[in-house]
C-alpha cells in the first residue's frame, strides 16, 4: 500500500479561511483517499466546519493558532509578526520538519513566498522562487512560470525557470523531452529586452536532453499551446494569468447575456446547452487553480485567495500530485544531470559575454 500523502493546510488563508479551506480539502479527499490532513488555524472555526465532513474530519489533526497573516499585509511585515505563530508559517513550517509532504495556502503570495523562502531554503542553483501553474490550451495543457513570486529577472533566473518548468512538465504530463519558449514580444532574435535574448542564447547553448528550447512565444501562443513550458519573468507572467481570467469571464458573461436576449436565443440554449456547459467548465479558472511555489527545498501550492471550496479542491489536488510524482527529486535530477545545467548555462553566458 502507498504511503499516505500528508497535507498541511493554511486554514485561515484567503477571502474566506476555514469556510472555504475545509470543504474544498474535504472535496480533494474523495479523489484522492490516500490523503492526511494538518489544518492550522483557529480551531473552534476548523471544527465547526470539520463537523461537517465526517471523513475528512477522521484524517484530520488540528493545531491551534489564533495569528494569521492578512491579505493587504506587506511581505516584511507578514515575516517579521507571524513568523513562528500565523497559520502560514506552521503550515510551511510542518514540511520542513517532515511532518507534511506539502502545504497549501490561499493567502497573501508575497507574505506566503518571503516565508516559504525564508523557512525551506532554496535549492542550490536556484535564486528565487517562481510559481509556476498548469494553463489549459487548444492543444492541451502547459506549464506557465513566474506567474507572479518575484518581479524582474536576468537571463540566469530566466534559464532556471526553464529547467525548472521542464521538469515540472515531464512529471505532470508524463513527457520525456517537453518543449521550453520564452513568452517575449515578437519571435524574431532581435525583439524583447537584453535579458530575454540573453536567456534564449543561454538556453540554446545548453542543447540540453532534458527538453527542447523553441524559441520566443508572443501572448497569444499561451492559449495557442505554443509550448509544453511556458517562461516568463514574474510581472509579464502575472499580468498574462490576470488577463486570461479576466477575458475568460467576460466571454462568459457575453454568452449569458446573448443566450437570455431573445426567446429564439433561449430556445437555441436548450439544444446547445451541453455544448455550452463544456465550454463554461473549459474556461473555469477554478479548474486551473493551484500554483507551485518552485525552486524551493519544499513543496508550497499557492491557491487563489478568492476561491471557492471546488477551486480550493483543484489546488490540493495539484500539492498531491506534486509529491505522487516526486517533483522535488526530478528537478533535483534535472538541475544536476549531466554535470549541472546551471553551471552548463553559466559557462555560457560566460563566452558569450
Amino acid at each position: 500500500m502507498a504511503q499516505k500523502v500528508r497535507i498541511a493546510l493554511d486554514a485561515m488563508g484567503g477571502d474566506f479561511g476555514a469556510s472555504v479551506v475545509v470543504p474544498g480539502a474535504a472535496i480533494s479527499l474523495t479523489r484522492h483517499p490516500d490523503s492526511e490532513f494538518l489544518l492550522f488555524g483557529d480551531s473552534a472555526l476548523i471544527n465547526k466546519q470539520l463537523d461537517l465532513h465526517p471523513a475528512l474530519k477522521k484524517v484530520s489533526r488540528v493545531i491551534h493558532t489564533d495569528v494569521s497573516v492578512s491579505m493587504n499585509d506587506k511581505p516584511s511585515q507578514a515575516l517579521r509578526r507571524g513568523r513562528k505563530t500565523s497559520s502560514m508559517w506552521l503550515a510551511i513550517e510542518a514540511v520542513k520538519k517532515g511532518e507534511a509532504d506539502v502545504a497549501v495556502s490561499a493567502g497573501n503570495t508575497g507574505a506566503l513566498m518571503a516565508m516559504a523562502r525564508f523557512c525551506l531554503r532554496m535549492l542550490p542553483g536556484i535564486d528565487r522562487p517562481a510559481i509556476a501553474a498548469i494553463w489549459p490550451t487548444i492543444r492541451g495543457d502547459s506549464i506557465v512560470l513566474d506567474l507572479g513570486a518575484s518581479i524582474g529577472g536576468d537571463a540566469q533566473h530566466l534559464k532556471a525557470l526553464a529547467v525548472m518548468g521542464a521538469a515540472t512538465a515531464s512529471v505532470l504530463f508524463d513527457l520525456e523531452r517537453p518543449t521550453v519558449g520564452l513568452l517575449n514580444i515578437g519571435t524574431e532574435e532581435i525583439k524583447g529586452g537584453e535579458e530575454i535574448r540573453e536567456a534564449a542564447e543561454l538556453l540554446r547553448a545548453m542543447q540540453s536532453p532534458q527538453f527542447e528550447f523553441i524559441g520566443f512565444v508572443e501572448g497569444d501562443g499561451i492559449g495557442k499551446g505554443a509550448a509544453d513550458v511556458i517562461v516568463s519573468e514574474g510581472f509579464s507572467g502575472n499580468i498574462a494569468l490576470k488577463a486570461a481570467e479576466g477575458t475568460a469571464r467576460q466571454i462568459t458573461e457575453y454568452l449569458r447575456s446573448a443566450m437570455s436576449s431573445t426567446l429564439m436565443s433561449k430556445i437555441g440554449y436548450l439544444f446547445a446547452r451541453g455544448a455550452f456547459r463544456a465550454l463554461r467548465e473549459k474556461m473555469d479558472p477554478n479548474k486551473s487553480n493551484g500554483g507551485v511555489f518552485l525552486g524551493l527545498n519544499g513543496i508550497v501550492v499557492k491557491s487563489h485567495g478568492g476561491t471557492n471550496a471546488d477551486g480550493f479542491a483543484y489546488a490540493v489536488d495539484v500539492g498531491y500530485e506534486m509529491v505522487r510524482y516526486d517533483l522535488l527529486t526530478k528537478i533535483n535530477q534535472t538541475l544536476n544531470r549531466d554535470g549541472g545545467a546551471l553551471a552548463q548555462a553559466k559557462t555560457a553566458q560566460e563566452a558569450i559575454s
